[in-house]
C-alpha cells in the first residue's frame, strides 16, 4: 500500500499541494484527475521522490519514506513515467529501456524484462535499434512506460500519459496500463483526460487548486452532476 498523509508541497513560498490524503492499496489502479494547474504533476513527482515534501508523510507498506533520497524511492519499488516522456532521443530504444534496469534487483532480470516490454508493446521489438527521437509520440510513450517497467516496480506512477496523443493511441495505451495492473503492479494514473481515466480505474480522486475535492468509486463520481459538468462537459 502507498499512503499519502496530509502532504503539502511548496514552490518557494507558494503552496502547490496542500493537506492531500490518498491511498493506493496493493493491486489497485487509481486515478487522480483535475484541471490543468491543479497540482497533479507536483503531487505525483513528490510521490516519486522528485519534489521535497513540506509537511505530511509518504508511507509504503507502513514505512515512512518521506525524507529518503530519490534513489531510495526506486529501491522501495516506485517507478514514474514523467509527463513529456523525457527520453534520451539520440539513444536507441534498447538503450533507453535498459536505463530503467540499473537497480540491482532489476539488472539481473534485464533480459526477461525486455521480453515482457516487447510482449506488451510489440511495435518496439521492431524498433530496438532506432533512435528514440525517430519514433512517433505514441511509440515514445510506450518506451517511457517500458523503461519504468524495466525497474520491476511494485508501484507505477504515470503522469499524463495521454498528453498530445490521438484517441486511438490513448485507447491502446490505457489498455496496456490495465494489462500491467492485471499482472500485479499497483498503478496511480494522473490524467486530464477524465473520461478515459475514469473508465479504466475503480477508484478516483479529484484534485483542484492543490486539494482533494472529491474521491470515491469512479462510477460513483461520474454519476455526480457537478463532476459530470465540471470535468466531463456533460450537463446534468
Amino acid at each position: 500500500m502507498y499512503e499519502v498523509a496530509n502532504v503539502a508541497v511548496n514552490y518557494g513560498a507558494a503552496a502547490a499541494v496542500a493537506d492531500v490524503n490518498l491511498r493506493i492499496d496493493a493491486g489497485e489502479l487509481v486515478v487522480v484527475v483535475g484541471p490543468n494547474g491543479a497540482g497533479k504533476s507536483t503531487l505525483i513527482n513528490a510521490m516519486a521522490g522528485l519534489h521535497a515534501v513540506a509537511s505530511g508523510r509518504l508511507l509504503v507498506d507502513g514505512r515512512d519514506i518521506t525524507s529518503e533520497a530519490p534513489h531510495r524511492f526506486c529501491e522501495s519499488g516506485i517507478a514514474i513515467v514523467p509527463e513529456g516522456r523525457r527520453l534520451f532521443v539520440n539513444l536507441s530504444v534498447r538503450e533507453n529501456l535498459e536505463l530503467g534496469s540499473y537497480r540491482a534487483g532489476a539488472r539481473k532480470m534485464r533480459a526477461s524484462s525486455l521480453t515482457r516490454v516487447c510482449a506488451l508493446f510489440p511495435v518496439l521489438a521492431e524498433k530496438m535499434d532506432a533512435p528514440a527521437g525517430a519514433l512517433s509520440g505514441g511509440q515514445q510513450q510506450m518506451v517511457a512506460i517500458g523503461r519504468a517497467l524495466m525497474a520491476r516496480p511494485k508501484f507505477l506512477l504515470l503522469d499524463e500519459p495521454s498528453l498530445g496523443l490521438s484517441p486511438l493511441i490513448v485507447r491502446d495505451l490505457f489498455r496496456a496500463i490495465q494489462e500491467i495492473n492485471a499482472e500485479g503492479v499497483t498503478v496511480l494514473l494522473v490524467e486530464q483526460n477524465v473520461a478515459a481515466a475514469l473508465e479504466v480505474a475503480r477508484r478516483a480522486y479529484v484534485l483542484e487548486e492543490g486539494r482533494i475535492v472529491a474521491e470515491g468509486e469512479s462510477q460513483q463520481l461520474v454519476s455526480q452532476p457537478h463532476i459530470r459538468k465540471a470535468y466531463l462537459g456533460i450537463e446534468a
